[in-house]
C-alpha cells in the first residue's frame, strides 16, 4: 500500500545513554548505550515497525520519538516543531496527538479506577468537556474498540487480557491522536487474541486516519500490518525497507537471521534454519566497528575496525553493512553457517568420545 511521503515525525541523531547510580566508594559504571545516533522519519498515514531482539533499543527509541524520554543527544521533530524546544504548555498540547499503547495491559491500567475514569481521564485533561459529554464519549470509544458501554463501571481485574488491551487502546484514542505508538501491543496476549487486536488496530487506522509505529519482535505480526520495517541491533538501525522487499530479499545478515527464525507452519516449507551463535554484546561496552560482527558469519577484518555507513539504496531501502552486495549476490536465502567456538568444539569432542565408549561392545 502506497503511503504519502510527507513525514509527520522525525528523529535526528537520537541517542540515549542510561547511567547507573553507584555507591560513594564504587567505581562509576559505564553508561548503557540503549540508542546510538539513530535517524529516521515516520510518514503520515503509514505503519512503521521497529523490530529486533530484546535489548536492541527499539522500545527506548519509541519512547524517544514520543518525548517520553529525554534524549542524551539528538532532536525529535513533530510536524515541523522541535519537541525539545517546546514549553510545558505547548508540549501538553502536542501530547494529544502522540499517544502510546503499552505492552502489559494490566500494569498500564490503574486497578483503583474503573473504565469510565481510565478512558475519560484524557478527555478531562485535554478537552475540559462536561461530565455528561465525557460519559457519552467513553461509551462511544468502548463501542469502537469492541466493548459494551456497560463495561464502563467495571475495574481492570474484571476483564481478560485482550479486553484490557482494548481498554488501553480506547484510552489512547480518547484525545483524538494523530499518531499511535504500540509498544509490543500483542506480545503479552494469547495467540488466539493477538489477531483480533491487530485487526482492530488496522481498522482504527483506516477509520481515524492514524499513523502507527509498532514496536515488536514477532515478525509474523509485522508483515501482516506494516508498510516499512526498521531493524535494530544493539542501539542502531541496521536495515530499513518496505515490508515486502525486506521479507523477500533481506540484505543485512542480522535481518536474514531474524526472518529465518520465524516458525514455518507447513512441513514442506521447512528448511535448514539460520542460527546465530553467541549472545548480543553488552550495550555498556558495544564492540568496535560493526556491532554485529561478533555474531556475523560473514565478518571480516574490516567489520571489526570500521563502522559501516547507513547506505541509501533505490526502492526506498537503507542498509548498514560493508558486504551486503556480496551477501545478496550469493543468495540471501542461503543458510548462515556459524563457526562453533573453541569451547563448544571441545565439549562436543568429549561428548562424542564418551558416547563411543558407551556404545563399544564389551569383551
Amino acid at each position: 500500500m502506497k503511503t504519502p511521503d510527507k513525514p509527520i515525525l522525525e528523529g535526528h541523531g537520537l541517542t540515549k545513554h542510561f547511567t547507573a547510580n553507584r555507591g560513594f566508594l564504587q567505581r562509576a559504571a559505564a553508561p548503557v548505550r540503549a540508542v546510538d545516533d539513530v535517524s529516521l522519519t515516520v510518514r503520515r498515514g503509514e505503519t512503521l515497525a521497529l523490530v529486533g531482539e530484546s535489548g536492541s533499543g527499539k522500545s527506548t527509541l519509541g519512547r524517544l520519538l514520543l518525548n517520553l524520554l529525554e534524549p542524551t543527544a539528538g532532536d525529535v521533530i513533530y510536524e515541523g516543531r522541535n519537541l525539545g524546544n517546546l514549553s510545558a504548555q505547548e508540549l501538553r498540547k502536542v501530547r494529544q496527538d502522540l499517544q502510546i499503547i503499552f505492552q502489559d495491559p494490566f500494569a498500564s491500567l490503574n486497578p483503583r479506577m474503573n473504565v469510565q475514569r481510565i478512558v475519560g481521564e484524557p478527555i478531562w485533561l485535554h478537552d475540559a468537556a462536561a461530565r455528561s459529554e465525557r460519559e457519552d464519549r467513553v461509551a462511544e470509544l468502548l463501542r469502537t474498540v469492541g466493548l459494551a458501554p456497560e463495561h464502563a463501571e467495571r475495574y481492570p481485574h474484571e476483564f481478560s487480557g485482550g479486553q484490557r488491551q482494548r481498554i488501553g487502546i480506547a484510552r489512547a484514542l480518547a484525545s483524538r491522536p494523530k499518531l499511535l505508538l504500540g509498544d509490543e501491543p500483542v506480545s503479552a496476549l494469547d495467540v488466539s487474541v493477538q489477531a483480533q487486536v491487530v485487526n482492530l488496530l488496522e481498522d482504527l487506522k483506516q477509520q481515524f486516519g492514524l499513523t502507527l509505529v509498532i514496536v515488536a519482535h514477532g515478525l509474523a505480526v509485522i508483515r501482516h500490518m506494516s508498510d516499512r520495517v526498521a531493524v535494530m541491533y544493539l542501539g542502531e538501525i541496521v536495515e530499513l525497507a518496505p515490508v515486502d522487499a525486506l521479507f523477500e530479499q533481506p540484505l543485512h545478515p542480522y535481518t536474514q537471521a531474524l526472518i529465518d527464525s520465524v516458525p514455518v507452519s507447513h512441513p514442506k516449507d521447512r528448511r535448514e534454519r539460520q542460527v546465530l551463535g553467541g549472545d548480543m554484546p553488552s550495550p555498556s561496552a558495544p564492540p568496535p566497528g560493526c556491532r554485529f560482527h561478533t555474531r556475523c558469519p560473514h565478518a571480516r577484518p574490516l567489520c571489526r575496525e570500521n563502522q559501516p555507513v547507513f547506505e541509501r539504496l533505490p526502492d526506498d531501502r537503507q542498509v548498514a553493512c560493508h558486504f551486503w552486495r556480496e551477501i545478496a549476490s550469493a543468495g540471501s536465502g542461503s543458510p548462515i553457517v556459524v563457526t562453533p567456538s573453541t569451547a563448544f568444539s571441545q565439549r562436543l569432542a568429549l561428548f562424542k568420545a564418551r558416547q563411543s565408549t558407551l556404545t563399544e561392545p564389551h569383551p
